[in-house]
Formats: C-alpha cells, structure tokens, sequence
C-alpha cells in the first residue's frame, strides 16, 4: 500500500513539472505570438493605406506633372517608399527575441 502511494506521488510529482516547465510557458508563447500577429496584421493594412494614399496623392494632387508618357512614375514612387518600409522592418527583425 506505502508502495502505491509511492508510485502516485512520483506521477503526480511529474505532472506538476510538466505543467510548470512546459505548458504554462508555452501559454505565455502563445500569447506572445497571437499579439505578433495582430500587430503584424494592423501593420500591413496600415502601409497598404498609406501607400494607396500617396499614390491616389501622386496621380491628382501635382497638377498634371505625371500625365500622358510619365504616367508610370507615380507608381514608381510608391513601389520605391514600400521598398523603404521594408528594409526599416527588415532591420527591426532579431534585434528582440522572446524573452
């Protein structure tokens, strides 16, 4: 019977350290992933917007400096400030990790 009680001691020993060491950080992982992702995903609908702005800005705000041949330079620009957004995020990446 002391050898029973033993073995359920041991096991339930080793649930608590299971749940300690494993699940509940991976809980806290989790949730640091879930607030990535929306941040990312707010992110990337914010420079599409803004994008779109400065091109829609482009084609009608410069009194006709991009019509007829030179049409294809306002998308030009916008492509060239995405290409920035990217790099600025790029550098960003790694600089923090999980901690």
């Amino acid at each position: 019977m002391a050898r029973k009680q033993g073995v359920a001691e041991v096991v339930d020993l080793i649930k608590a350290y299971a749940r300690q060491e494993l699940l509940d950080p991976l809980r806290g992982a989790g949730r640091w992933v879930s607030m990535g992702l929306a941040g990312s995903l707010a992110l990337v609908v914010g420079v599409i917007l803004l994008l779109l702005s400065l091109l829609r800005a482009l084609q009608t705000e410069t009194g006709g400096a991009f019509d007829g041949s030179l049409s294809w330079i306002p998308y030009l620009i916008a492509i060239a400030a995405l290409a920035a957004v990217v790099a600025l995020l790029l550098r960003q990446v790694g600089k923090r990790g999980l901690r």
